[in-house]
């Protein structure tokens, strides 16, 4: 497939305390329908998670983003849903320990590529 295909993502982040609603930023997860394309991108800095929020369980982040992955591939309860209900899914908002951000939109001739560019420029 050739040109630009039009594609939805959003940042995951931790937010270890809802009520004060800071976070950081620790994946991007990034749909492209026409690409057939649904996958997240992580960058967990143990050090910084550890310093913004000391005793926060880093085990349960990574079980969480591991879920998020799952559903992404269509594990679980997300078998047999298409792409976009799954990207859907993972965007609704929720108050747990690892939220998505807003959705924002883009266009791209790689999916694959932008969320690699994604998670360096947004998670770091």
């Amino acid at each position: 497939m050739t040109g630009l295909s039009p594609f939805s993502y959003a940042l995951v982040r931790v937010v270890p305390r809802i009520e004060r609603g800071e976070c950081v930023n620790v994946g991007v997860l990034l749909f492209c329908k026409s690409r057939d394309f649904l996958a997240l991108g992580v960058r967990i800095d143990d050090a910084r998670l550890a310093a913004f929020s000391p005793g926060l369980d880093l085990g349960a982040v990574r079980a969480a983003l591991a879920g998020w992955a799952g559903t992404c591939a269509g594990d679980g309860p997300a078998e047999g849903k298409s792409l976009g209900e799954r990207f859907g899914w993972l965007t609704a908002p929720r108050s747990t320990i690892v939220q998505p951000g807003p959705t924002h939109l883009g266009l791209t001739g790689d999916p694959e590529a932008e969320l690699a560019r994604l998670v360096e420029l947004l998670v770091g």
